[in-house]
């Protein structure tokens, strides 16, 4: 049986007040467990109330003329145990000092008492001014309450503000409904983030708040009722909604709980203890998982319901002049941008459903569903009863609306947004809400995959033609571009069953061409594409894909040019659709260098990897040369100083950076000026390039990656080579955290000092560690290390694996000059919380590792990492 809660002392001091708070969350968190959401929000603001009509007394202002007013969602009665306790101290007449210090005192004490408050003193006509010019102080004199004080005061202020609320219905119905597209996009447009803000996210409780606030001003009530009365809003959509916002609530008030300070985003840290707190078992995933769903479920019908709800706000509100419809069929009309049904029983045949949606691409002037349409779209999704997709005309209207050139557009968008591809594909279903427990997907699995598809159809679009010139000359000479949205649509389609969902998901690739009558070679591209969808990333950021023989590798398991095409069109739309800052041009010229180098190969009627790596050395030199002449260098000079260089130099370097590092080179006058250190972007791949020329120098590359580390900047390659007289040529690929590239230019300065000083050791290598990132702290991800085969048998390859980290590669580098071994080249892939870097390394007599000395590499760097 739950205790009663504890009560304010009287006098509250500060030590008995912080004793009373700490006791009443206590009690929160036990009476959390069966106790109704609403009940809990209006205590806890009774409670609040309670200690601040006792502090009143206690710093004599109920001797003033003052009112004690409580705003926004503390005026409201509704407060979780972190929000803000937003107070509006009212008066009339000119404060005195001693009421002006009593104000400044009850504050100051409750910011001791670790509340978080925020105040104004305002006259009437000053709150009456200020909500004039600011809508969100409007938005909280419409939720006001008189906590204690002048009453007379605080009644008259209240009809003053119902009388001369200073937005009009049209201009405050505008400036909420511009809040709220404002505050969507700052969440990239979905509710489905995995991390989402429960209260700011699109779907949260701040879209229901703006229904309630917009009602409360056009119909002058303090009563959700009105919206049934006016017809806005039938009975049972308003228990809908009052049942999302239970939920949603709930959900809030156990993470501020669990995080026991204010925070509204649901942070993987959090999510296990608050499923726990909701009952939904055993902190752990399956328990994340059921809460999450449960989380999205409630979001997207907020989102619906918002959407109704303001169209029907805007159609009262804003509308003056009556809109022709054009009628688009039997069953539909078109009113502007809106889709509208023609009668009530329009979806009584579910075929109607994908037929409307059909229309939509037909139809691009169409981006949204006619609010009473979506009302009986939403109803009409209840009813149904088995998947669309065993109607035989659903399946023929869904392969219609692939093959239309606009079906992927606006319509697509649709059918994600309004749970009908969840309805068609029962595999769909499955993935909706679907959580990804890492760091490189910033979306469920559903709205990744939605992304993909957008990305896919944006190559032809001629707005965004230019960001992907490569992906939309492939897609417009496609044959077939509908198999490449299919691909899109089942590449992550088997994830959370257990399993690998990439074999998964290729069986219900083939299930489905045979189910939609495709030919056999075309449902057989589709399901290749989905099994081997990730296999291009891989290749491109974890291979040497300057080496002939890795590319005839991954020529000879794509196959053919078609299929190629598809897959990088497929891969370049995946990675962009995982989160919004893993894509950079770094990674779109790994990708385009590997599809053009392999496109070469199987162009080749007798291809000859060996063949090829002397014809891209041959012009890659041809085009350096005649660089470096148009600079005025003599060719002899030239020729001279690339005698000391190696095969490997002229096959890994593109001409801009072989002419960039010979200029500055062949102007050294003495290896006193060494080392030479360059930092820039010539190949123009947005990333920043440090290029290191100096003296054989032990343990370079472990300088190197300290001083890199202490600059908080990140090494995504690296490729170490030797000239043949003594000298180290060292290329690294760098980006900041943010993962953009170097450009302050005293940043740049800075780290060339420090590199010139580490190397010509005037100062040691840096050795501070880093503190691991707030979001890394809740993932394990075991280290591993794997010795992978290697074309040269003087060389020893190996994959290491491991939780990404601030100075993982100068770590690793500490093991490897511990154990004096070189380091040739260096591949860094993060994916997400993990890291998946490559490393090719020596003995220092050049020779390949024993199996004895593997042993020792693989103990020394799990110890270095997981210590």
């Amino acid at each position: 049986m739950l205790s009663a809660p504890p009560r304010w002392p009287n006098p509250v001091t500060l030590s008995t007040g912080r004793e009373c708070l700490e006791a009443y969350h206590t009690w929160l968190a036990d009476a959390f467990v069966t106790a109704d959401i609403d009940f809990l929000l209006a205590h806890r603001s009774e409670f609040i109330d309670t200690l601040l009509q006792q502090l009143w007394q206690q710093f004599h202002l109920d001797q003033s003329h003052l009112s004690l007013i409580a705003v926004g969602g503390y005026g409201r009665g509704a407060l979780h145990p972190q929000s803000d306790i937003d107070l509006l101290f009212l008066h009339a007449e000119p404060l005195s000092s001693a009421e002006q210090e009593n104000i400044q005192h009850i504050i100051q004490f409750l910011w001791d008492l670790r509340l978080d408050v925020g105040h104004s003193v305002r006259t009437p006509a000053q709150c009456i001014e200020q909500a004039a010019d600011d809508v969100t102080v409007a938005t909280s004199l419409l939720e006001q309450r008189l906590l204690c004080g002048n009453k007379p005061l605080a009644e008259q202020f209240l009809w003053q503000v119902q009388r001369e609320f200073p937005w009009s219905s049209r201009a405050y119905y505008q400036a909420k409904y511009a809040e709220q597209q404002e505050r969507h996009q700052r969440y990239h447009g979905t509710a489905y983030n995995l991390e989402p803000n429960v209260k700011s996210t699109p779907g949260g409780l701040r879209d229901i708040q703006t229904i309630s606030w917009i009602a409360k001003r056009h119909f002058h009530t303090q009563n959700d009722e009105t919206l049934v009365q006016h017809g806005y809003i039938t009975a049972e959509e308003l228990l809908e909604l009052r049942e999302y916002q239970q939920l949603l609530g709930r959900i809030r008030f156990a993470l501020h709980l669990e995080a026991e300070k204010k925070e509204d985003r649901l942070l993987f840290d959090y999510q296990p203890g608050v499923a726990a707190r909701l009952g939904y078992g055993q902190p752990g995933k399956h328990a994340v998982e059921a809460l999450m769903k449960d989380y999205f479920n409630a979001v997207v019908g907020v989102t619906e319901l918002n959407d109704m709800l303001l169209q029907f706000f805007e159609q009262s509100i804003l509308t003056s002049k009556h809109v022709e419809p054009v009628q688009l069929d039997d069953n539909f009309d078109a009113y502007g941008p809106l889709i509208a049904a023609r009668h009530e029983n329009v979806f009584a045949e579910p075929r109607n459903l994908l037929q409307c949606m059909l229309l939509v691409a037909k139809h691009p002037q169409i981006k949204q569903l006619q609010a009473q349409t979506l009302r009986l779209l939403r109803n009409a999704r209840r009813q149904l009863r088995q998947p669309l997709n065993n109607d035989a005309e659903c399946r023929q209207l869904f392969m219609q609306l692939l093959r239309h050139p606009n079906g992927c557009g606006d319509a697509f968008r649709l059918m994600h947004k309004h749970q009908l591809m969840a309805n068609y594909l029962p595999q769909w279903q499955q993935i909706v809400g679907q959580m990804q427990f890492d760091l490189f997907h910033a979306y469920t699995v559903d709205e990744h995959t939605f992304r993909l598809v957008r990305n896919l159809y944006r190559y032809s679009d001629s707005e965004y033609a230019e960001e992907f010139p490569l992906c939309a000359e492939i897609l417009k000479n496609m044959d077939k571009p509908e198999l490449l949205y299919l691909a899109g649509i089942f590449h992550d389609i088997a994830k959370g069953r257990g399993g690998d969902h990439s074999e998964l998901g290729e069986i219900d690739a083939l299930n489905f061409a045979r189910l939609h009558e495709l030919k056999p070679d075309d449902g057989k591209l589709i399901a290749w594409l989905v099994r081997h969808h990730l296999v291009m990333s891989v290749t491109a950021q974890k291979r040497d894909i300057h080496d002939p023989e890795v590319v005839r590798q991954f020529a000879e398991q794509v196959g053919n040019r078609r299929y190629l095409d598809y897959l990088y069109c497929l891969t370049v739309a995946d990675i962009r659709a995982t989160n919004s800052s893993l894509w950079n041009n770094w990674k779109a010229t790994l990708l385009e260098n590997l599809y053009q180098s392999t496109a070469q190969f199987l162009a080749q009627s007798k291809p000859s990897p060996a063949g090829e790596m002397r014809q891209r050395i041959h012009q890659h030199q041809a085009h350096a040369m005649g660089l470096l002449l148009s600079l005025g260098f003599a060719a002899k000079a030239v020729n001279e100083l690339w005698s000391r260089f190696t095969a490997d130099y002229f096959l890994r370097h593109q001409p801009e950076q072989i002419a960039w590092h010979s200029q500055y080179i062949l102007q050294l006058e003495s290896d006193e000026q060494l080392p030479l250190i360059l930092v820039g972007d010539e190949n123009n791949q947005g990333t920043t390039e440090l290029f290191v020329y100096h003296l054989e120098h032990e343990n370079l590359f472990a300088a190197v990656a300290a001083v890199l580390d202490s600059q908080a900047l990140s090494i995504h390659d690296a490729q170490i080579l030797a000239t043949r007289d003594g000298y180290v040529m060292d290329t690294f690929v760098v980006l900041q955290d943010d993962g953009e590239p170097l450009t302050d230019i005293r940043r740049i300065e800075s780290l060339k000092q420090q590199l010139h000083d580490v190397l010509r050791q005037r100062q040691s290598a840096p050795s501070a560690q880093r503190r691991l990132p707030r979001r890394l702290r809740s993932f394990n991800v075991a280290t591993k290390v794997e010795f992978v085969s290697e074309r040269n048998p003087r060389r020893t390859a190996f994959e290491l694996t491991a939780l990404d980290r601030p100075g993982l590669v100068a770590r690793v580098a500490k093991v490897l000059q511990a154990l004096d071994l070189n380091i040739l080249t260096a591949k860094i892939t993060t994916v997400g919380e993990q890291a998946e870097d490559l490393f090719i390394v020596t003995t220092r007599r050049n020779e390949a590792l024993s199996n004895e000395q593997k042993q020792l590499l693989r103990e020394q760097i799990i110890a270095a990492l997981d210590h």
